[in-house]
């Protein structure tokens, strides 16, 4: 089964050398160009694509304002931004952009984009069970559940646990929880410390101190998680 495609830049040998390069992906079907935001969203409305590529800065109608005019779309096709600017990538993930490529683009990195587009519509996967944590309240056992812990900060062997109630001291590594609550969208940003990434609101991943925020805190991102920390926001 094949995509339907639909870039829009308004640099021609950029459209030329995209489409180029996607013809010859074999997920790949029909390709349409669009020299403008506005010719974008008239082809759009006279027949559906899967995947849109989308420059961000195009005179007019800009990438980010064709993003969520598609928002309104009854069959919203997943969006890639193709940029030379690294800085807009926060705006990205506030209109659900599947992927974020910089100018000039690599084959193999397209080729990583047009497989995340493509995963977006396929069945989601079963959630994982709300997994319950014992901790010690004033003497007494509570269960704590792992979807209400916001962040979780390293302390040697142990980890405090923090959620909207308060924080919790318990004797488990962090690296043991990174491994056990990958898949209920816990992200290590640091050595330091994991996030689960529908707390974050904001993130500054562009500078000398890259941080994600959470409404109560802002914390540090790791120079060496920095590309996953980039990825995982930009598709939870």
């Amino acid at each position: 089964m094949t995509c339907d495609i639909l870039i829009a830049d308004d640099e021609q040998p950029v459209l030329d050398e995209l489409a180029a390069l996607l013809r010859a992906d074999e997920r790949i079907g029909d390709i349409r160009l669009a020299r403008s935001g506005a010719d974008a969203l008239r082809l759009l409305s006279e027949a559906p694509v899967s995947v849109v590529f989308l420059d961000i800065h195009m005179p007019g109608l800009s990438g980010l304002d064709l993003a969520r005019a598609l928002q309104q779309f009854q069959q919203r096709p997943a969006v890639v931004f193709i940029t030379a600017d690294e800085a807009r990538a926060v705006e990205a993930f506030d209109v659900a952009a599947v992927d974020y490529l910089l100018k000039p683009v690599r084959p193999e990195r397209l080729r990583v984009a047009v497989g995340r587009a493509i995963e977006m519509h396929a069945p989601a996967e079963p959630a994982l069970a709300d997994e319950r944590i014992p901790v010690t309240i004033a003497g007494e056992t509570r269960l704590v559940r792992r979807s209400e812990v916001r962040w979780v900060q390293a302390q040697g062997d142990y980890s405090r646990l923090w959620t909207a109630a308060g924080d919790h001291l318990v004797r488990v590594p962090i690296s043991e929880l990174e491994e056990r609550w990958a898949g209920a969208g816990f992200l290590r940003v640091h050595r330091s410390y994991l996030v689960h990434v529908d707390a974050v609101v904001a993130a500054r991943l562009s500078g000398q101190a890259p941080t994600v925020s959470l409404p109560e805190i802002e914390l540090p991102v790791s120079r060496r998680l920095l590309s996953e920390v980039r990825d995982r926001l930009m598709h939870p």
